[in-house]
């Protein structure tokens, strides 16, 4: 049995504010040993309930946050940004039983600790099929898409709530409780590893490959803050104007699609200036 993790980090224990997240301050090198904590338990919890392999894809920002020395001698870490299914890389290979949403937030333009999806700011909203989407919807529709169920989820009580829309049989573990998108109240990291790991080992349970999603079509639409970043993302093929400040595009597949919205945000990233977006 291999379960692969994808290891984001705004919804970690003890992550509230920008800085704990942006490699390079104090603060994010505060909360590195707290992001690890939280993802070795989850690997701990998957070896104590009978998996083989842990696989763990490092999902945020430079993809270089997690202490590797800090994990258990038994997983393997991919990090490294510029991977062909950024968050979910590993998935598309066939040999992977579940994937666990780790450390993971509530969407664009909805209320949640560090809520955004994919750009930190500059997307106000994300919608998948006409419901909004979070980057936990969008990377649990990859993974049905190669028939891999999504078995845990943690992040903020909101975070929680969002999965039970996209993976409604995973377990949660919320490791900290809402209060403003930059303030929330937090157990301890003892306190959340405890109860990640206890998660996970029950999670085990509901690592069994379904058959792949394969039907039907895929239509994404962003909106952005500021109407020269939708004009920037119409430069993608098949990407055109939706709306005031908004665009959208459709895919045959998940895999099409969720590279589709990287090239999007990496465009629109190019395109914001530091003074007024």
């Amino acid at each position: 049995m291999k379960i692969l993790i994808s290891a984001d980090m705004e919804g970690a224990t003890g992550v509230t504010w920008p800085a704990d997240v942006l490699p390079g301050t104090p603060q994010w090198e505060r909360c590195r040993p707290m992001f690890t904590s939280d993802v070795n338990a989850a690997a701990l919890g998957f070896y104590d309930g009978g998996a083989d392999e842990v696989l763990i894809n490092e999902a945020h920002w430079s993809m270089r946050n997690l202490l590797l020395e800090q994990l258990d001698d038994r997983v393997q870490m991919l990090t490294g940004r510029h991977k062909s299914l950024s968050m979910v890389e590993g998935i598309q290979h066939g040999d992977v039983d579940a994937v666990a949403f780790v450390g993971y937030h509530t969407g664009a333009g909805t209320e949640g600790v560090l809520a955004h999806t994919y750009l930190a700011n500059s997307i106000t909203g994300v919608w998948l099929n006409g419901a909004r989407a979070s980057e936990g919807l969008l990377n649990a529709q990859v993974a049905a898409e190669y028939g891999v169920p999504v078995v845990l989820v943690t992040g903020d009580d909101l975070t929680c709530v969002d999965a039970e829309g996209y993976a409604p049989e995973a377990r949660k573990v919320a490791v900290k409780d809402y209060v403003s998108r930059y303030a929330a109240v937090c157990r301890t990291p003892a306190r959340t590893a405890a109860d990640i790991r206890t998660a996970a080992r029950e999670a085990t349970g509901l690592a069994v490959r379904q058959a792949p999603v394969t039907d039907g079509t895929y239509t994404v639409e962003l909106e952005f803050d500021a109407e020269h970043l939708a004009a920037a993302a119409t430069v993608v093929p098949g990407v055109a104007p939706s709306g005031e400040r908004r665009v959208a595009y459709t895919s045959a597949t998940m895999y099409e699609g969720i590279r589709t919205f990287k090239a999007v945000t990496t465009i629109v990233s190019s395109a914001v200036e530091e003074q007024y977006g």
